[in-house]
């Protein structure tokens, strides 16, 4: 299907899926890629192993996470 034939099906749609249609598309360009996601999470990786490292922060376990989340709903 080429776009041409793809704009006349999607202006023939009712207004509301049209709205929706466009809404999906915009955030279809927002969405980073596979591989930007994974070079910033990459980046977090390394700026949080250099922060436990350097002592300016310090680790929480899993165990005390929890425990102060569930404080938190109660």
């Amino acid at each position: 299907m080429n776009l041409q034939k793809i704009e006349n099906e999607a202006l023939h749609l009712p207004r509301e899926e049209r709205a929706q249609l466009i809404q999906r598309l915009v955030l279809s360009l927002e969405s980073p890629s596979e591989e930007e996601l994974r070079s910033d999470w990459l980046l977090e990786a390394r700026r949080r192993a250099d922060e436990l490292d350097s002592g300016s922060v310090q680790a929480v376990s899993g165990e005390e996470v929890i425990r102060k989340a569930k404080a938190l709903i109660k």
